[in-house]
């Protein structure tokens, strides 16, 4: 092909990727996105109403539609930061594993393989031991740039002559949570008080969150969300090879650092809320693109949606298996995730 028909033919083949055609799918694709905005109230409904004190979910919608002054109604309201919570880190952590898996190419990626979750849990670990800050709200301002800064370590290490690529980013954010790693469980075993806060905190949980955590996190995870909207047609592009995204028209260094910033700002968030959760991340884009394929178009919204109505589920189920005790949000996930690495490894070996 000529120099003036590539010319030519990339404005319309980027716009063919990048522009919300109306495919053929989607006659099937938008009622399955309404049936999983469905799914995510009615999960919702139950974190409201399932725990020490169950409510049935009538009670719970005329509690949330005309709120008075019972003890049912008091119940609902003290769940409800809980479950926004839920929303907003299931959501988070769900479309940050969908960005850094169309960013690395690599379907078994999440956040942690590029620092974020170590880079937040070492800032909080280092400002708990040295500075005495690291509880309650003061979490967002130290896991924030405390991810930042690991991600600027792997892409720095990761990038070479030509920029970054997806094998040397991956190497990359192995060295660097090794090393974070290692100056995380050199800081704890050595400072009893901050081992007794962190290891409560690094499990992972919804649960006796201060409600004023919501606002605190909301405006770095709307600020990650807002960047993914600029995402999806070069994410696509992306997966067709750097050399053939380029020739689309799409400037990859440029795609590789907003879709990091956008994965660290919504991982942060989520992880100086809540902890580190394991496996929504990687869990839930694999499940989506079982049956919406590789088009981040339709990815990311639908992993916003079944994000959190997976992080809230598992939560739900965690009250109920250990009631009257509960159980970790992070360590259910764990349970629900690993069968799902194990399908995603399969497929991966059927393919090859």
């Amino acid at each position: 092909m000529s120099r003036a028909s590539t010319l030519e033919a990339t404005p319309r083949a980027t716009a063919a990727l990048t522009r919300p055609r109306a495919s053929p799918g989607a006659a099937r694709l938008l009622p399955a996105l309404a049936l999983a905005a469905g799914v995510l109230v009615l999960a919702a409904l139950l974190s409201i109403a399932v725990g020490a004190h169950p409510v049935p979910l009538g009670t719970v919608w005329q509690a949330l539609v005309h709120p008075g002054s019972s003890y049912d109604d008091t119940v609902v309201q003290s769940r409800i930061p809980r479950t926004v919570l839920g929303l907003l880190c299931g959501a988070a952590l769900a479309v940050a594993g969908v960005v850094v898996q169309g960013l690395t190419r690599n379907p078994l990626g999440d956040p942690g393989l590029l620092g974020v979750n170590v880079g937040a849990s070492t800032a909080i670990v280092v400002g708990l031991t040295f500075f005495g800050v690291g509880t309650g709200s003061a979490r967002v301002w130290l896991a924030v740039p405390g991810a930042l800064l690991a991600v600027v370590a792997v892409h720095a290490l990761g990038s070479g002559r030509r920029g970054a690529s997806p094998v040397r980013l991956v190497l990359a954010g192995a060295v660097v949570s090794a090393i974070l790693a290692a100056v995380i469980q050199a800081v704890t075993l050595t400072h009893p008080a901050t081992f007794a806060d962190y290891r409560f905190w690094v499990v992972g949980s919804l649960a006796g969150r201060d409600p004023g955590v919501v606002s605190q996190v909301l405006p770095v995870l709307i600020s990650g969300g807002a960047l993914t909207l600029l995402l999806p047609g070069a994410l696509n592009a992306l997966a067709l090879g750097d050399d053939t995204a380029t020739a689309l028209g799409v400037a990859v260094g440029r795609t590789r650092i907003v879709g990091a910033l956008a994965a660290t700002l919504l991982c942060a968030g989520s992880t100086a809320a809540i902890g580190p959760i394991a496996f929504v991340g990687l869990a839930v884009p694999h499940i989506v693109r079982g049956f919406t394929g590789g088009d981040h178009r339709w990815l990311l919204p639908f992993s916003a949606l079944l994000g959190p109505t997976l992080l809230l589920l598992a939560d739900v189920v965690g009250r109920v298996v250990a009631s009257p005790q509960e159980l970790s949000v992070g360590v259910v996930t764990a349970f629900l995730g690993a069968p799902v690495l194990l399908l995603a490894v399969r497929r991966m070996r059927g393919r090859e």
